[in-house]
């Protein structure tokens, strides 16, 4: 990317990113300031940037019989939570441990949905004991076992069941959730069968029905497929005897990370709520459960260029982050944007592969990247806000990166950075 021509240039999709007199800047922080003073690799979320993807869901839900319930495994750092639960929403979760994040950053239980294809005994005990607001059942096993659970604390359960309606989101495979080769839900066929039964277990109250047909999905028509049909279905449930207080229509709404063209949350959820009064639902509660679309823009990974080289066939630049760091490219074969923080002229770039120290060829943050670098630049990975930190790990004994929150002109330090005594704490020698 060569040097801006403007003193000040947007980045699309990021609003509160520019570049200004050849600095990038997070709201009126230059991104080089907290690399500064924290290290690299480091994630950077914007306060602003989350608040507005926020707002923008709490806009289009005002005045309506609508839930909003953030999917806590797109970024579960404590003080994002924090910021979410202060502006009113509720937790979509799918670990004992997530939930113990949400208390922690002062989440209210009475608003978490309690998601997941595989909840530990353990795990239910404590979700009974905080007193979440529904269990999204994803087997007839799993009804059976929570009926057990909640029977030996003499309480009775909220379940909603989450059905596979067979619909193909049309996104990756490995992000698809709502197809019918999925290990994910109830299918459609059996789910008069697993109602009749959860409606007559002692210790489960039937409360709702829920749906979520996969992840950075850019059009609305897939939602209103699968909506469709789990209407059709709730008809016939109900039909049956069995009634629903809500219905949860999930998450997953794209984002921008290359050219996409996702719709606004104002028409993805005015299309559904449409749909739904269209159908006689208008009154009826609904669920949504974003996350990516919360936070996935407002966030970036700061990283320095440790080595410039070149092979007989390719040029490389590799940095300090790697595909512990940010498993997407390696995992999905994602896209992000990569950026310099402070833009060259231009004259002697060349197209890099940005990849990363870790000892896999798949470690690699984006490929065929024109970039003027040079050793010791900063680079930042956009798009980095979700499914970035909540996904780093150790690989390679590398200690996990530091997170920053960017308010206005202050930079708070959410996280700090792993060191290598945290990394070994727990572990034992062996006595000989």
């Amino acid at each position: 990317m060569s040097q801006p021509s403007a003193a000040f240039t947007e980045l699309p999709g990021h609003p509160h990113l520019a570049y200004r007199n050849g600095a990038l800047m997070v709201e009126a922080v230059p991104a080089a300031e907290p690399a500064r003073q924290f290290g690299t690799p480091l994630y950077v979320y914007s306060r602003a940037g989350i608040e507005q993807a926020a707002g923008a869901y709490q806009a289009a839900a005002q005045g309506k019989p609508v839930s909003l319930r953030y999917a806590v495994k797109a970024n579960s750092s404590l003080a994002v939570l924090q910021l979410l639960a202060h502006l009113g929403w509720g937790f979509d979760i799918v670990s004992g441990g997530e939930l113990a994040r949400v208390l922690a950053a002062g989440g209210e239980a009475s608003k978490v949905v309690f998601s997941g294809v595989g909840k530990l005994d353990a795990e239910m005990r404590a979700a009974l004991e905080a007193g979440v607001q529904c269990f999204n059942v994803e087997s007839q096993s799993e009804l059976r076992r929570l009926s057990r659970i909640a029977g030996e604390r003499g309480v009775v359960a909220p379940v909603s069941l989450r059905i596979n309606p067979d619909v193909d989101a049309k996104t990756h495979p490995y992000i698809s959730t709502g197809l019918k080769g999925n290990k994910f839900g109830i299918p459609q066929g059996l789910a008069r069968t697993a109602y009749t039964d959860a409606a007559l277990l002692p210790n489960l109250r039937v409360v709702g029905i829920d749906c979520h047909i996969g992840s950075q999905i850019t059009q609305i028509g897939p939602y209103l497929d699968a909506l469709d049909r789990i209407l059709d279905l709730v008809a016939d449930i109900e039909h049956h005897g069995v009634k629903l207080e809500h219905i949860d229509l999930g998450g997953g709404l794209g984002i921008r990370y290359a050219d996409e063209t996702p719709p606004s949350i104002a028409a993805w959820m005015g299309a559904l709520l449409e749909r739904l009064a269209q159908r006689g639902y208008g009154h009826r509660q609904v669920m949504f459960e974003p996350g990516r679309s919360v936070v996935g823009n407002a966030g970036l990974l700061l990283t320095e260029v440790v080595t410039l080289k070149s092979s007989l066939e390719r040029h490389f630049a590799v940095v300090d982050a790697a595909m512990n760091d940010l498993m997407r490219p390696a995992l999905y074969q994602a896209w992000q944007a990569i950026v310099p923080v402070q833009p060259r002229d231009g004259k002697h770039s060349l197209r890099y592969d940005v990849v990363g120290p870790v000892c896999e060829s798949g470690d690699w943050l984006g490929r065929e990247r024109e970039l003027d670098l040079r050793e010791g630049d900063l680079l930042a990975v956009l798009s980095a806000g979700a499914y970035g930190m909540a996904m780093a790990s150790n690989y390679n004994t590398r200690p996990r990166a530091a997170e920053v929150l960017v308010d206005g002109a202050r930079v708070h330090l959410i996280r700090e950075r792993e060191n290598l005594e945290h990394l070994v704490a727990g572990e034992q020698l062996l006595v000989f």
